[in-house]
């Protein structure tokens, strides 16, 4: 990337934005480009591109080895993943979900006729809280999907003793959370199964695609039957399913990055520490933070604007000018998005965290970024803060 100005003066009135080319959130990541050429050489010589290929079934075990899970079951991308996990268990009726997510865990069961009822959050986490979903759980519930946002663990253990309690099926939406560890123990055998995402935006990506892992053997069959067709074996099916395979590619693109997985995790943490230390003592300004004692890939850099969306805005507003495209993730929450608003007008009612949140959250850039750009970043919301309070 080129820095056009290494000033802190705000690209207005015709001056040029302080970055050539846009810096967006959830930069693609490539750990070892060398590797994956060399793999994808191979993957054309072998004239084997999909269908459960010698590169798919390394990358699930590898997987599998890393999360200390029995079963990886690689997937197209995340949001089938998921849809199958969910069918595989047999959810039915209603299943409660945080509305502060990325709408694909609402639709991953609307899609499939399922009733997504939407729990508040932990403000403080910004993950389910679990009094809350035990308010919305109702004769027709049968499911919880936890999700671990920013990759930061969901409160498992009291999620599953509401589940328990109540006889409920509980799975997790892990899409951020490659890497991450609960208490020592890495996320992945949480719950029945849990879902990750390897989209290109996320800190370890295959390019698109995601899983289900499980330490569940029936389940895990289970999934890698609806994922091609049904298909036990030649022309013998003997399940219902679809086309949710990962391609040999992506599994190349991800054995790359696994090999570079903890040098992007150590890029992504010195980038968070030198945000923190940029943006220390601005005022209504804080950095959500992560827990020292457990492991995180650190590729959320989440900012919240303590007075609000109309600061807040300002600031996307002139980042955005700047060339500097950071997001309000999840704005507005799903319970804000279609068809959810019109389903549930009076959803807010009961989701008051949910809202503050997201009238608060920014997300900034990060990845493979130099020291000065992260400063230029920091020098813009700086001085929109310090203006709005002086």
């Amino acid at each position: 990337m080129k820095l056009i100005r290494s000033t802190t003066d705000l690209a207005i009135n015709g001056a040029p934005p302080a970055f050539e080319e846009p810096l967006h959130v959830g930069r693609p990541i490539v750990g070892d480009r060398a590797a994956f050429l060399d793999q994808v050489g191979r993957i054309l010589d072998n004239q084997w591109l999909t269908n459960n290929g010698q590169f798919v079934q390394e990358f699930e075990r590898r997987i599998a080895e890393y999360l200390g899970v029995r079963h990886c079951v690689a997937m197209c991308n995340g949001t089938i993943a998921l849809e199958i996990a969910i069918r595989a268990l047999g959810l039915t009726g209603e299943v409660i979900v945080p509305s502060w997510t990325f709408i694909a865990t609402a639709h991953a069961l609307y899609w499939q006729g399922i009733t997504p009822v939407f729990a508040d959050i932990d403000p403080a986490t910004h993950n389910l809280d679990p009094d809350s979903v035990r308010r919305m759980i109702t004769p027709r519930t049968t499911g919880i999907i936890g999700v671990h946002l920013w990759g930061r663990a969901a409160p498992v253990e009291r999620l599953q003793a509401v589940a328990d309690e109540h006889g409920l099926k509980l799975l997790f939406d892990a899409a951020h959370a490659f890497g991450s560890t609960y208490r020592g123990g890495r996320i992945g055998s949480f719950g029945a199964c849990e879902v990750l995402s390897f989209h290109a935006t996320k800190a370890f990506n295959t390019m698109e695609g995601g899983a289900v892992v499980t330490n569940d053997d029936e389940l895990a069959e289970t999934a890698r039957l609806m994922r091609n067709f049904g298909f036990k074996a030649y022309d013998y099916v003997i399940h219902p399913g679809t086309n949710g395979k990962m391609i040999e590619v992506c599994a190349a693109m991800g054995l790359a990055n696994l090999d570079r997985f903890e040098e992007t995790v150590a890029m992504n943490r010195r980038n968070h520490d030198t945000y923190r230390r940029s943006l220390a003592g601005v005022s209504g300004i804080s950095l959500l933070d992560y827990d020292p004692t457990d492991h995180n890939s650190h590729h959320y850099v989440v900012v919240e604007v303590g007075s609000g969306s109309a600061l807040r805005d300002r600031i996307l507003a002139a980042l955005h000018a700047e060339n500097v495209l950071a997001r309000k993730y999840f704005w507005p929450g799903c319970h804000r998005m279609q068809p959810y608003r019109d389903l549930f007008p009076h959803a807010g009612m009961m989701l008051g965290h949910t809202e503050k949140v997201a009238e608060q959250v920014l997300v900034l850039p990060n990845g493979n970024l130099p020291t000065e750009a992260i400063e230029t970043i920091s020098d813009v919301v700086r001085q929109m803060a310090t203006c709005a309070w002086s």
